[in-house]
């Protein structure tokens, strides 16, 4: 249950900052079909990766990772 709340913030983050999931993709240096997967909940995304994922849409992983 936790890997799916952090998987839709990440998504709604993407979103709410504009970019499709190739851009984000991109920019993270993963392939879509990863990023994907991490947004649906089915790849757990490593600490090394959430950084990044924070860091592209200007956010602290505290704020990607809170609950509620």
């Amino acid at each position: 249950m936790e890997n799916m709340q952090l998987a839709q913030r990440i998504r709604a983050f993407r979103k709410l900052k504009g970019l499709t999931q190739q851009e984000l993709a991109s920019k993270i240096g993963v392939s879509l079909a990863v990023l994907g997967a991490v947004e649906r909940g089915n790849r757990r995304a490593d600490e090394t990766l959430l950084n990044h994922i924070a860091d592209v849409l200007g956010i602290t992983i505290e704020e990607l990772a809170k609950r509620g």
